[in-house]
Formats: structure tokens, C-alpha cells, sequence
């Protein structure tokens, strides 16, 4: 590792800022050894805010039918071969009612953006939850909704929503999405939600289609000044039912590195080591977490639609990427030197 690339962590471990050419060098000059030295830094950062902690979700896919055609997403309109489903109410409780015997304090309702839940279908599902579970945290990831939706939805009892903006590059933005999609509305629907309150979270494809160096080093800037309570990255990884079904899928090693800037970058971040990481490699849970990750999100939802829940190919939902083997998760977290927490897991300013 030379002395430039030991001088930008340097910086980014003391001043938690780069420059837009800065996090570009950074990228481009990724070696094994500025990587180790990367996942060091943003090991000690993490530990001394959230200690050896790291938090489970329990992911409930409410809904694979959704009204956007994203060029990269296997739920995407245009997927005529999709077996549809959706939750009811009930089969969201008792999702959840399971999910809390098993030590899960926040719940994530995750969907396509299908238009049967409207505000008042969906108000009500939150409200049922919170009663039922009032030391639970609440977290939506339904897409782009109206203000006054998520105006709504807070006030119903919602704590924190997820919307990954998926690149900074708005032109990059349109080579990924249709033309009925904006770039502007993503930006002005993350902003809605931290103004309303919420603990919102953002986050990118790591090598999708056409991603540069450059429009990461965007992404990068963006969380920097941002400042999200949560950012979900993972890599690109390809379904057949897209135009993409024929592009590389996006690197580990590479997911990893830019989670080890990130909790340099912005240290009270809550960071997953998604399951895309874990689908992709046996192990990749586990090298999530030791880059800096401190969040794991399996599966809650019921058996019976997990495996149709398909975002790209091969998507883990099952063993133990499943909420019923938590247990086996805590061991393996264990044999890292962590240890999964019964907590909301909340965010923690440094």
C-alpha cells in the first residue's frame, strides 16, 4: 500500500470526509492491503459505538407485486413469469407474533410498490403492530409514497423507512430505470422523510450496469452529506426476467470495501451486510460485519411466498438467512468475535 492510499484513510478515519476525487482515488487504488487496513479502522470505529452488538431484522416481504418496471428488479411489471403474492394483516401479525418469541425488536415491511396498501390499509397494519409489540421498532421500505402518505404512516407509528436511492449519478439513474422514473422524485421523497421524522435509510448497487468509479465516489458524497441513520449497500447481482440478465454481478470484495469507508465516513451509521452479500458468497455475511456492518436482516416472512419474493437470481430466504435459524446465525456471528443482540437497535449519534 503506498503512502497516498494510507494517507486518504488516514484522513477519512479522523476527519470523516474525502473529496469527490478523493473517494475516486480511494476506489480506484483498492488494493488487499488498503482494504484490510479499511475493515481495521472501521472495526474499531464501529466497536466503540455499538460495542461487539450487532442487530437482527426481522424482513417481512408484504408484497412482490409492484407498479414499476425497474430495468435490474425481478418483481419489476414487465415480469410476466412472477408468481404475485401479498400478506394480509393477519398473516403480517402473526409473522411478527413469531418473529418477537424468537428475539426480534423491529420489524422491517418490505414490498414492491403495490397500490393495495394504501394509506389506510397500511396506517392500520403499523398501528396493529405497535400495539400489539410497543417495545418493537417499526421500519417500512415500500417505495416512493407522497409526503402526506408518509406523513401518515409516521404519525400511524412508523420509526424508520428505507429507500435505497440506488445511485447519486441521476444520469446513471435513468440508463437503470424507465422513463416514467425520476431521480428528482427519490431525492425529494429521502428528503420528506427526514423532515418528518423519521430514521430514514438510503443505499446503492455495487457494479450495476454502467456504474463507474465515479458514480460511486457520488454515492459516497451523497451518504457523507446526507447523513442517513441507515444505508443499505449490496452488490448488483443479475435476474434473468431483466434486460440485465446477461451483466457480471457486482464484487464482494469491492461491497466490502466501500462498507469499511462508509462507517469511517458516517461511525453511527447502521449498516447490514445484506443478503445479497450472502448470496453471493457462503461467507459473506460474515466479511459484512467484519468491514464494519452491524445489522442482519433474516427472513420472517412465511414460507410459503419467500422463495417469490425474487429480486435477482438465487436470492437467499432460506437456512440461515431464515428468521427459524437464528440460532445457527448467532453461532456463526459468534465464531467472528460478535454477537446478535435482542434490541431495537437503535440509532446511536456518536
Amino acid at each position: 500500500m503506498n503512502d497516498e492510499m494510507k494517507g486518504l484513510i488516514d484522513r477519512l478515519s479522523e476527519t470523516h470526509t474525502l473529496s469527490h476525487a478523493q473517494y475516486v482515488r480511494l476506489i480506484e487504488g483498492r488494493t488487499p492491503q488498503s482494504a484490510a487496513l479499511l475493515a481495521q479502522r472501521a472495526r474499531e470505529t464501529r466497536e466503540r459505538i455499538y460495542g461487539k452488538a450487532v442487530y437482527i431484522r426481522g424482513l417481512i416481504e408484504i408484497s412482490n407485486i409492484c407498479k414499476n418496471d425497474c430495468l435490474y428488479c425481478g418483481i419489476r411489471r414487465g415480469n410476466r413469469n412472477c408468481q404475485r403474492y401479498r400478506l394480509g394483516k393477519a398473516d403480517i401479525l402473526s409473522a411478527c407474533a413469531e418473529g418477537y418469541a424468537l428475539g426480534f425488536r423491529t420489524f422491517v415491511l418490505q414490498g414492491g410498490e403495490d397500490a393495495f396498501f394504501t394509506d389506510d390499509v397500511l396506517c392500520d397494519i403499523v398501528r396493529a403492530i405497535k400495539s400489539c409489540y410497543p417495545d418493537c421498532a417499526v421500519t417500512l421500505s415500500v417505495g416512493e409514497r407522497s409526503r402526506a402518505s408518509y406523513a401518515a404512516l409516521r404519525e400511524a407509528g412508523a420509526d424508520r423507512y428505507l429507500l435505497r436511492h440506488e445511485t447519486a449519478n441521476a444520469l446513471h439513474y435513468a440508463r437503470l430505470h424507465p422513463k416514467e422514473m425520476s431521480f428528482d422524485a427519490r431525492m425529494r421523497c429521502l428528503h420528506d422523510l427526514r423532515e418528518l421524522g423519521y430514521q430514514v435509510g438510503c443505499g446503492f448497487m455495487v457494479g450495476s450496469p454502467y456504474q463507474t468509479a465515479q458514480d460511486l465516489a457520488m454515492d459516497l458524497k451523497f451518504i457523507e452529506e446526507f447523513q442517513p441513520q441507515m444505508a443499505g449497500i449490496g452488490p448488483f447481482i443479475p435476474h434473468a426476467a431483466t434486460v440485465f440478465a446477461h451483466e457480471a454481478a457486482g464484487s464482494v470484495d469491492l461491497t466490502c470495501f466501500l462498507l469499511s469507508v462508509i462507517r469511517l465516513m458516517h461511525p453511527s451509521v447502521l449498516l447490514p451486510a445484506t443478503t445479497a452479500l450472502g448470496t453471493l458468497d457462503p461467507d459473506g455475511r460474515e466479511k459484512g460485519i467484519l468491514a464494519g456492518a452491524n445489522v442482519v436482516m433474516p427472513n420472517l416472512s412465511p414460507a410459503s411466498v419467500r422463495k417469490k419474493y425474487e429480486l435477482y437470481n438465487n436470492k437467499l430466504s432460506d437456512g440461515d438467512e431464515s428468521a427459524q435459524c437464528v440460532q445457527s446465525l448467532k453461532m456463526r456471528i459468534a465464531s467472528i468475535g460478535y454477537r446478535v443482540v435482542t434490541d431495537r437497535g437503535d440509532y446511536q449519534m456518536e
